[in-house]
Protein backbone atom coordinates (compact mmCIF):
# COMPACT_ATOMS: atom_id res chain seq x y z
CA UNK A 1 0.00 0.00 0.00
CA UNK A 2 1.75 3.17 -1.02
CA UNK A 3 1.76 6.31 1.69
CA UNK A 4 -0.14 8.69 -0.49
CA UNK A 5 -3.71 6.62 -0.62
CA UNK A 6 -2.88 4.96 3.51
CA UNK A 7 -5.79 5.08 5.94
CA UNK A 8 -4.10 7.39 7.59
CA UNK A 9 -4.33 10.42 5.42
CA UNK A 10 -7.86 10.02 5.08
CA UNK A 11 -8.39 10.35 8.78
CA UNK A 12 -6.32 13.14 9.04
CA UNK A 13 -8.01 15.10 6.11
CA UNK A 14 -11.52 14.89 7.39
CA UNK A 15 -10.24 15.92 10.57
CA UNK A 16 -8.35 18.66 9.37
CA UNK A 17 -11.67 19.83 7.34
CA UNK A 18 -13.69 19.68 10.35
CA UNK A 19 -11.25 22.03 12.37
CA UNK A 20 -11.68 24.34 9.26
CA UNK A 21 -15.14 24.42 8.88
CA UNK A 22 -15.25 25.56 12.97
CA UNK A 23 -12.12 28.43 12.22
CA UNK A 24 -12.79 31.36 9.79
CA UNK A 25 -12.08 35.52 10.55
CA UNK A 26 -15.82 36.06 12.51
CA UNK A 27 -14.28 33.33 15.36
CA UNK A 28 -11.37 35.84 16.14
CA UNK A 29 -12.96 39.33 14.88
CA UNK A 30 -16.94 39.33 15.60
CA UNK A 31 -19.58 40.32 14.30
CA UNK A 32 -20.06 44.18 14.80
CA UNK A 33 -22.86 45.19 17.53
CA UNK A 34 -23.76 48.19 16.86
CA UNK A 35 -26.16 50.42 19.89
CA UNK A 36 -27.56 54.12 18.98
CA UNK A 37 -23.62 55.70 18.28
CA UNK A 38 -21.70 53.58 19.48
CA UNK A 39 -20.20 50.31 17.76
CA UNK A 40 -18.75 47.07 19.76
CA UNK A 41 -16.68 45.04 18.03
CA UNK A 42 -15.78 41.50 20.09
CA UNK A 43 -12.00 40.44 19.84
CA UNK A 44 -11.46 36.94 20.50
CA UNK A 45 -7.78 34.13 20.49
CA UNK A 46 -8.72 30.90 19.40
CA UNK A 47 -5.89 27.59 20.16
CA UNK A 48 -6.82 24.65 18.32
CA UNK A 49 -5.07 21.06 19.22
CA UNK A 50 -4.61 18.17 16.75
CA UNK A 51 -3.65 14.92 17.41
CA UNK A 52 -4.31 11.59 14.90
CA UNK A 53 -2.31 8.07 14.52
CA UNK A 54 -3.52 4.96 13.57
CA UNK A 55 -1.62 1.14 12.74
CA UNK A 56 -1.09 -1.23 10.85
CA UNK A 57 -2.70 -4.64 12.30
CA UNK A 58 -1.91 -7.98 10.67
CA UNK A 59 -3.93 -10.58 12.12
CA UNK A 60 -2.88 -14.38 13.08
CA UNK A 61 -4.93 -15.20 9.77
CA UNK A 62 -3.99 -12.92 7.36
CA UNK A 63 -4.73 -13.56 3.67
CA UNK A 64 -2.52 -11.78 1.73
CA UNK A 65 -5.20 -9.76 -0.31
CA UNK A 66 -6.96 -8.84 3.13
CA UNK A 67 -5.85 -4.96 2.75
CA UNK A 68 -8.54 -3.91 6.13
CA UNK A 69 -5.94 -4.12 8.70
CA UNK A 70 -6.00 -0.67 9.67
CA UNK A 71 -6.84 0.84 13.02
CA UNK A 72 -6.91 4.57 13.51
CA UNK A 73 -8.38 7.78 15.68
CA UNK A 74 -7.98 11.54 15.25
CA UNK A 75 -9.35 14.35 17.63
CA UNK A 76 -8.74 17.81 17.98
CA UNK A 77 -9.82 20.57 20.82
CA UNK A 78 -10.33 24.38 19.86
CA UNK A 79 -10.80 26.81 22.72
CA UNK A 80 -12.10 30.05 21.97
CA UNK A 81 -11.66 33.12 24.62
CA UNK A 82 -12.81 36.47 25.03
CA UNK A 83 -9.93 39.65 24.65
CA UNK A 84 -11.40 42.30 24.34
CA UNK A 85 -13.54 44.64 22.90
CA UNK A 86 -13.29 47.83 20.32
CA UNK A 87 -15.25 50.39 21.25
CA UNK A 88 -15.87 52.85 18.43
CA UNK A 89 -18.05 55.84 18.75
CA UNK A 90 -17.96 59.03 17.24
CA UNK A 91 -14.55 59.15 15.85
CA UNK A 92 -12.79 57.91 18.82
CA UNK A 93 -11.89 54.04 18.79
CA UNK A 94 -11.18 52.65 22.47
CA UNK A 95 -10.15 49.05 23.70
CA UNK A 96 -11.71 47.89 26.51
CA UNK A 97 -9.33 44.49 27.46
CA UNK A 98 -11.03 41.21 29.43
CA UNK A 99 -7.90 39.70 29.27
CA UNK A 100 -5.68 40.55 32.61
CA UNK A 101 -3.34 42.96 31.99
CA UNK A 102 -0.51 43.28 29.40
CA UNK A 103 2.64 41.05 30.44
CA UNK A 104 5.19 42.26 28.51
CA UNK A 105 5.92 46.13 26.80
CA UNK A 106 5.26 44.95 23.40
CA UNK A 107 1.47 43.67 24.55
CA UNK A 108 1.07 47.38 26.43
CA UNK A 109 1.99 49.27 23.54
CA UNK A 110 -0.30 47.64 21.06
CA UNK A 111 -2.81 48.22 23.82
CA UNK A 112 -2.08 51.85 24.25
CA UNK A 113 -2.06 52.63 20.07
CA UNK A 114 -5.79 53.68 19.86
CA UNK A 115 -5.52 55.97 22.87
CA UNK A 116 -2.32 57.68 21.62
CA UNK A 117 -4.67 58.65 18.14
CA UNK A 118 -7.04 60.12 20.18
CA UNK A 119 -4.50 62.40 22.15
CA UNK A 120 -2.80 63.02 19.11
CA UNK A 121 -5.92 63.61 17.05
CA UNK A 122 -7.25 66.58 20.31
CA UNK A 123 -3.82 68.21 19.53
CA UNK A 124 -4.62 69.06 15.52
CA UNK A 125 -8.09 69.58 16.27
CA UNK A 126 -8.90 73.15 14.72
CA UNK A 127 -11.60 74.04 17.52
CA UNK A 128 -9.47 76.34 19.27
CA UNK A 129 -6.78 75.74 22.27
CA UNK A 130 -7.65 73.21 24.76
CA UNK A 131 -7.50 74.22 28.30
CA UNK A 132 -5.23 71.58 30.01
CA UNK A 133 -4.42 73.51 33.09
CA UNK A 134 -1.52 76.40 32.91
CA UNK A 135 0.52 76.83 30.30
CA UNK A 136 4.15 78.34 30.58
CA UNK A 137 6.21 80.96 29.06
Amino acid sequence: MSENNHPINDLMGTTMDKIRELVDANTIIGQPITTGDTTLIPVSRMSVGFVSGGSDFIPKNHKSGDTNTFGGGGGAGVTVSPVAFLIVKDENVRILTVDPPAGNTVDRIVELVPEVMDRIRELFKKDGPRDDGPRFG
